[in-house]
């Protein structure tokens, strides 16, 4: 270990006061106080030493737990433990309904999923020559020719309720204005 020394340097500031500096040289620092001397281990005495009546008094007091003490400290244990329970309890149960609520997600896709397929199949199967032959020839129904269509004003509503059988010629009541 390399030793240490420090020297002492005066130097003076621009109005001529002196000022010293303190340099140290070497790698080791330069403890500013002494290290505390080490006192010998104290050997326990072979009496202990005697204590009042009234400090061993308090202490038995201060170490005892009273009836109503202990009363209160398990009614709030059992408290504490009860919402605990009760914690848990509606944890499981929103864990339970989200995975019920994704399980029926899942199932209302799968639904939907086979009732768009089985709609594009119907709506594929149809051919309108098919009906219109069928329509015409079997059922009897034929095209609208140009005076059997009878035209409305368009109701407040969206459908129109029909009381009657339309007549044949087409003409459900004639006013007097209207046949001049």
């Amino acid at each position: 270990m390399a030793a240490a020394y420090s020297t002492y340097n005066r130097r003076s500031d621009y109005r001529g006061n002196d000022q010293r500096e303190f340099y140290v040289y070497g790698n080791t620092v330069r403890q500013t106080q002494p290290a505390p001397l080490r006192t010998p281990k104290q050997t326990p005495s072979a009496q202990p030493k005697r204590t009042s009546r009234q400090v061993a008094r308090n202490r038995n007091r201060a170490m005892s737990i009273s009836p109503a003490y202990a009363v209160f400290l398990a009614v709030a244990t059992l408290c504490a433990v009860f919402v605990c329970v009760l914690y848990l309890n509606l944890q499981s149960s929103v864990i339970s309904h989200s995975e019920n609520v994704t399980a029926m997600q899942e199932e209302l896709a799968d639904l939907t999923e086979a009732n768009d397929t089985r709609y594009n199949a119907a709506a594929d199967s149809v051919n309108i020559e098919t009906v219109k032959e069928r329509a015409m020839n079997e059922m009897g129904m034929v095209y609208a020719s140009q005076g059997t269509v009878v035209e409305y004003d368009r109701p407040a509503t969206d459908y129109v309720k029909q009381y009657s059988d339309i007549p044949e010629n087409g003409v459900l009541a004639k006013s007097s204005d209207v046949s001049r």
